[in-house]
């Protein structure tokens, strides 16, 4: 008697291993998502400094020269009115914020590079949303002015400045640091937009950065300018993040509250910016 025939095994979808294919997955929701964009691209950076700290070394050499010669020099001279303090503590905070505005103002020219070497429009067809990428591109060269802050801030203690050490005022540097370049790669990334040229973006970006340099109190105080660069000082993002970091770094008078709320504003209308340019870059 012959044996009976076996069974057809079940049709199981696990079975072959191909469950997973057949189901889709789950999209993440958004609170999620950007997190994870803005620390993957985060990541990247610190990996490309990793691998070349060149430009570290190169950046800090201007810094230190503002803080050597142009500190030392009006230190001695006493001419301009710092409440009472050396000149060169006065300067300290305001060569961070420019060190760093410096790295992020030029950020544009990464996404034109990421363009045409095509990793651009690869990214823009993901289901990523465009403001998750651009946030997580401004972050991430926050994280590059965060450590370009960190090397100042190691050379300012060199020179005698005296600077606060308590860490709660030290996060709040971290992310005055942060939120400011994030304003200023947006900026970049939202010129990059309009001119679509390496070229250009690096005349205009040029053109920009000593006058926002010079209209803020990185150098002096507001009320020793004329009323006309009063009003254009009251609108840069660059004078708050200074207000911020001298309140938290020498412990003067500050209106944090104020200072914060106008860069997170800031950073919020840079990405939106960017965001909205981002898909004419790509054409």
């Amino acid at each position: 008697m012959s044996a009976a025939p076996a069974a057809p095994r079940p049709a199981s979808a696990d079975a072959d291993g191909l469950g997973l294919l057949r189901v889709p997955p789950r999209p993440r929701p958004a609170w999620r998502l950007v997190p994870a964009r803005v620390a993957a691209m985060c990541v990247v950076e610190l990996q490309k400094l990793r691998h070349d700290r060149t430009e570290l070394y190169t950046r800090a050499i201007q810094p230190a020269l503002w803080l050597l010669i142009f500190g030392e020099t009006f230190t001695r001279i006493n001419v301009i009115p710092t409440g009472g303090i050396p000149y060169r503590d006065y300067l300290a905070p305001g060569i961070i914020a420019q060190s760093t505005m410096f790295i992020a103002i030029f950020y544009g020219i990464h996404i034109i590079w990421e363009r045409d070497s095509g990793v651009l429009t690869k990214l823009l067809v993901t289901p990523t949303p465009r403001a998750a990428l651009v946030a997580g591109k401004a972050f991430a060269a926050g994280v590059k002015a965060i450590i370009q802050a960190v090397v100042v801030v190691l050379i300012a203690a060199l020179l005698g400045v005296s600077l606060s050490l308590n860490p709660a005022r030290l996060l709040g540097v971290l992310a005055a640091v942060l939120l400011g370049s994030a304003f200023f790669s947006c900026l970049s990334m939202t010129i990059a937009g309009i001119v679509r040229t390496r070229d250009r973006l690096m005349g205009i970006g040029q053109a920009i950065t000593m006058p926002l340099f010079f209209a803020s109190n990185a150098l002096y105080p507001t009320t020793s300018m004329p009323g006309w660069l009063q009003a254009i000082s009251s609108i840069n993002p660059l004078t708050y993040e200074v207000n911020a970091l001298r309140g938290l770094l020498l412990d003067l008078p500050a209106r944090l509250p104020l200072d914060f709320a106008v860069l997170l504003a800031a950073a919020a209308l840079g990405i939106t910016a960017a965001s909205a340019l981002l898909g004419r870059l790509s054409r």
